[in-house]
């Protein structure tokens, strides 16, 4: 059997098995791709390459009825999910051939001494890898790839092993939005195959997304190697409540915040952190909305939750809850079914017991009572993790405050699901380095060549 296949997590059934490439393709792959920045790339405006972009756009929208059937067979996103992952990658890559030019634009630098004058260009580095995780296939992809292709960058892109299918249907996209073979190319890779690719002379950066084990072993390879990396990793965001008018509303967006994706999302809040004055209420509420949450067909158009994205992952956290149970934690609901796990809420979860620092990844909450707002400070840094966070209060004053403390690379405040394509996403510690979307994200893989004339 293939490293690369498609096998649907929701029946099981093995759909189709795709070849890894060979050594020698992937020479010639990773050849093409330098020949392409070195006359095309070098050879078209910014203007040009973000128009082949803003067709991707459209092209998202044009197939996005086959291209959400794609990941649903893949890794068992609900239908409804899967087509509003790509109408933001739609939204992606839209933003990024409306600003191209703008962040692309030379910018003068005022001299503080001698004549003359001074300036910046930003320029492309060549071939850049991409390694990309399977919960949000498109998603990921629409991050790394919109971006540096406008900047003039060539892709080498390996996605994960359950994804083929839809990581071939990218590459369709890319070639038939104008963009010449090499410019964007998908490979189905080993992992001693990346090693080898990383070390490559020519390929000038690694992005990754996915866990923290393969973040620090491609960096450790790219380290050595002299590489820039972008590492989005882990996360397990705390979802804090210091203050509320209206508990109900918190709830419904605590259980979403938690449960989209069927949990599987590195900046989904894990770990609810709830003043003391409203734990009991909020817990109540808050298992009652949760264990409502059904798992179902992710075909139907009405799936709520599907299963987990495979047989690994239902195992891996099958086994943090027999551990977490076994520490002292208990647990309501959590039940494997297959490859579908019911949604469960973890309480008494003490320092030393494993699940307090790791990162679940399936519809499970923790949740926690603090005193003040200093605990719940406190608490919520107690992770090794720095990705997103999410803060309800009724206090102007005290969500800037607590916001400014909290050591992750976002803090939404009163609202979940507030990503946009304008919105720098990464994080801090554990969670890695380097943003995505956003300006910043067009500021990774980039030449800030200055020159200064006299």
């Amino acid at each position: 059997m293939s490293d690369y296949a498609v096998i649907n997590p929701a029946t099981g059934e093995h759909v189709k098995d795709y070849p890894t490439i060979t050594d020698a393709e992937l020479v010639a792959a990773t050849a093409l791709a330098q020949k392409t920045h070195d006359e095309w790339s070098r050879n078209t405006t910014v203007k040009e390459r973000a128009e082949m972009v803003r067709k991707v756009a459209d092209l998202h929208t044009e197939r996005r009825e086959e291209l959400a059937d794609i990941i649903v067979r893949e890794m068992g996103k609900p239908r409804e999910q899967a087509l509003g992952e790509i109408d933001f990658c739609q939204a992606i890559y839209e933003y990024y051939a409306d600003n191209g030019e703008k962040f692309m634009a030379d910018e003068s630098v005022e001299l503080s001494w001698g004549e003359g004058s001074a300036l910046v260009k930003r320029r492309s580095l060549g071939v850049i890898l991409g390694i990309m995780p399977w919960n949000f296939p498109y998603y990921q992809v629409a991050r790394f790839g919109g971006p540096n292709l406008i900047i003039g960058n060539t892709v080498l892109l390996k996605h994960a092993p359950q994804c083929p299918e839809s990581a071939a249907a990218m590459e369709q996209m890319y070639l038939d939005a104008g963009f010449p073979a090499g410019a964007y190319v998908n490979i189905y890779a080993t992992n001693s195959q990346i090693e080898t690719l990383i070390a490559d002379p020519r390929v000038q950066g690694v992005s990754v997304t996915g866990s923290e084990r393969a973040g620090a072993a491609v960096a450790e390879i790219a380290g050595r190697n002299l590489k820039k990396v972008v590492l989005e990793l882990g996360g397990s965001d705390p979802f804090i409540l210091l203050s509320t008018d209206d508990l109900d509303a918190v709830v419904e967006s605590a259980v979403a915040a938690r449960v989209d994706n069927a949990g599987q999302a590195c900046n989904a809040a894990k770990r609810f952190v709830v003043a003391e004055n409203l734990h009991d209420e909020f817990l109540g509420k808050f298992v009652d909305a949760m264990v409502a949450v059904e798992t179902g067909d992710p075909t139907s158009d009405d799936c709520a939750m599907g299963p987990l994205s495979s047989s690994l992952a239902a195992d891996r956290l099958e086994d943090q809850l027999k551990r977490a149970v076994a520490g002292g934690a208990t647990l309501v609901g959590g039940v494997r079914d297959g490859n579908f796990f019911s949604t469960g809420v973890l309480t008494g979860v003490k320092p030393g017991n494993d699940a307090f620092h790791e990162e679940l990844f399936g519809p499970i909450a923790i949740v926690f009572s603090v005193a003040d707002e200093s605990e719940a400070i406190s608490l919520a840094n107690d992770t090794p993790y720095g990705l997103g966070s999410y803060l309800f209060t009724t206090d102007a004053d005290q969500a800037m405050r607590v916001a400014d403390q909290i050591e992750a690379g976002m803090v939404f405040v009163n609202l979940v699901g507030g990503d946009a394509p304008e919105l720098p996403f990464g994080g801090v510690k554990r969670s890695g380095f380097g943003r995505e979307l956003g300006r910043f994200g067009a500021e990774e893989f980039v030449n800030r060549k200055m020159i200064r004339i006299g």
